[in-house]
């Protein structure tokens, strides 16, 4: 089902700021006309898709890594995009910079929220924070957030959230920044004109686009130590399945269940892992 944006009754955001460095006016990432942000991403689609029955965001409560608190009241009148990744996941990393772009494209209409899920120390997020030059708050994972962000399998796992405190979008593994981008400016009412698709969205489908899975069915990690888990997504996440499906072991799991290799080889890792 399509629809432009005159029929999906989104709530304006008025103020637009102009970020100084990013081009001429007129030019790509430049100031556009009537004093909107240009795109900043070449790269966009002619349609994007949203929800066709959204949502609404659980009331939450969340606390920074510096300090700071942040309520889901904090957010609404604005675009915001919930953003589940971990240090060692390597798309998360890919994708981490055109998150930061967007960010400072769109301070007064897009605010951006990293959900760190690391087990180890804080402070190694802290660090890696830092060494990225990320510019939007962290917080670590709960179990509030994972109540309100169900069925986050795999890393990196986006939640697009409109002005009235709706989830519109679920993102699983890396996605085109510029349609992020395309979907913040429609939201944010500065591109009103993008056209939309409205679908049914499904959160559990097949893992794609370079997803990083966290969840593997069937398999036990919890017989893990935290470094040990990680080390075991990492294989798992990396070495391919032998059943001839070309996928890895994590993406064999998750797309078909029913396969009588994967399992047995990702015990097997598990296994050797464990002992080591």
């Amino acid at each position: 089902m399509s629809t432009s944006s005159r029929f999906f009754g989104v709530v304006p955001v008025v103020a637009v700021a102009v970020m100084v460095g990013c081009g001429a006016p007129g030019e790509p990432g430049g100031e556009a006309a009537g004093g909107s942000p240009g795109a900043v991403f070449d790269e966009r689609p002619g349609t994007i898709q949203l929800v066709a029955d959204p949502a609404a965001l659980p009331e939450l409560t969340l606390q920074t890594l510096d300090g700071r608190t942040i309520t889901s009241e904090d957010l609404r009148g604005k675009v915001t995009l919930v953003n589940f990744w971990a240090t060692w996941c390597g798309p998360c990393r890919a994708e981490i910079p055109d998150l930061i772009k967007l960010q400072e494209r769109y301070p007064d209409e897009l605010r951006i929220i990293g959900v760190s899920e690391d087990e180890g120390p804080v402070q190694l997020v802290e660090r890696f924070a830092d060494q990225f030059g990320i510019n939007y708050p962290i917080v670590m994972t709960t179990p509030e957030l994972d109540r309100a962000f169900p069925g986050v399998m795999a890393l990196p796992t986006s939640f697009m959230i409109d002005p009235d405190l709706r989830v519109v979008r679920t993102h699983v593994g890396l996605v085109n920044p510029g349609i992020l981008e395309q979907e913040a400016r429609f939201l944010a009412a500065i591109d009103p004109d993008i056209r939309v698709d409205l679908v049914e969205e499904d959160r559990h489908g097949r893992l794609v686009n370079a997803a990083h899975a966290t969840e593997i069915p069937g398999l036990d990690l919890t017989v893990l130590t935290p470094e040990q888990r990680v080390t075991a997504l990492q294989r798992l996440n990396e070495e391919n399945c032998t059943c001839g499906c070309q996928l890895t072991l994590a993406q064999c799991r998750i797309n078909d269940s029913a396969c009588g290799f994967s399992l047995p080889q990702a015990e097997k890792v598990v296994a050797e892992i464990a002992a080591s």
